[in-house]
């Protein structure tokens, strides 16, 4: 029983080590929503508005409340998002690295946060919502979540990556077109979180930064070792009584290039006879 739990958390443990990104937010909102927990509705509120990216703050302080908001939720859901984590942000990060997983989170986050509050502008200034929206709270981590579902479609493999993708197209869309059918608005985080997933999907060039090209080099069958001593050496020459080389004429030759090849060639017929020793007699010869 003890090599059973020592080996599952042994697992756990370096699963937990190839997503310190995922991990450590998610720890981050595990002391946030106890925090939450604890205080009271009205103090959350205020905690939560100030943390809000909200038109009022992004016009004023954006930096601060952009990166506060990744930092919060609405006190409840936190083991939900645990299992969400898991399944989407950890492979990610795997898969990407952490500098890459970060540069999608933070895309997604902040153009869906300014789209998203840019429609919601246009509604007040039409008529369409009310002034208070203004310091409406909108916070969470939803909108990095849905970048990271989007870019996550290039690492399924082929044959299910239209269904996964079919599937966020569904839960991207529904919050949408379903109050268009019925009638009634919906929701400016509606719009963000589809804005996150298409700029996530649009984020494919990362997944190309850094990636090397392995070269396949296919193994060569074993090679006989004489066969390699017979190509490295040179070949030697048959040998050639002495005789035959002063019966040989003179070469008439008047380039001096031509005629030191040609007596590298007669040294070297003269060579093998030396080194084999012993002079070769007329009788060989003919």
């Amino acid at each position: 029983m003890r090599d059973t739990v020592r080996t599952t958390s042994g697992v756990v443990w370096r699963y937990v080590r190839s997503a310190p990104g995922t991990y450590l937010w998610l720890t981050v909102l595990f002391v946030t929503t106890v925090i939450a927990h604890r205080v009271a509705p009205d103090q959350l509120t205020h905690i939560l508005q100030n943390r809000s990216t909200n038109l009022r703050h992004l016009l004023h302080n954006p930096l601060p409340s952009l990166f506060r908001s990744a930092f919060w939720i609405d006190g409840n859901g936190w083991f939900l998002y645990a299992i969400v984590f898991t399944l989407i942000h950890a492979p990610v990060e795997r898969w990407l690295g952490t500098a890459r997983w970060v540069a999608v989170v933070v895309i997604a986050h902040v153009t869906a946060t300014y789209i998203s509050q840019g429609i919601l502008l246009w509604a007040i200034d039409s008529g369409r919502a009310p002034q208070s929206d203004l310091a409406v709270i909108d916070i969470g981590v939803s909108y990095g979540l849905a970048g990271v579902a989007g870019i996550l479609v290039y690492r399924i493999a082929r044959r299910w990556r239209w269904l996964y993708g079919g599937a966020l197209a569904v839960v991207c869309l529904t919050p949408i077109v379903w109050p268009l059918v019925h009638g009634t608005h919906f929701t400016f985080t509606d719009i963000g979180h589809l804005c996150a997933a298409i700029v996530g999907l649009a984020c494919y060039p990362i997944t190309r930064i850094g990636r090397r090209r392995t070269r396949v080099v296919g193994d060569l069958p074993p090679v006989s070792p004489l066969l390699v001593e017979h190509m490295t050496t040179e070949p030697a020459l048959p040998p050639v009584s002495p005789h035959l080389l002063e019966r040989m004429p003179a070469p008439a030759v008047t380039s001096p290039a031509r005629r030191r090849r040609i007596m590298g060639i007669h040294d070297r017929l003269r060579q093998p006879h030396l080194r084999r020793g012993g002079p070769v007699g007329p009788d060989v010869v003919g």
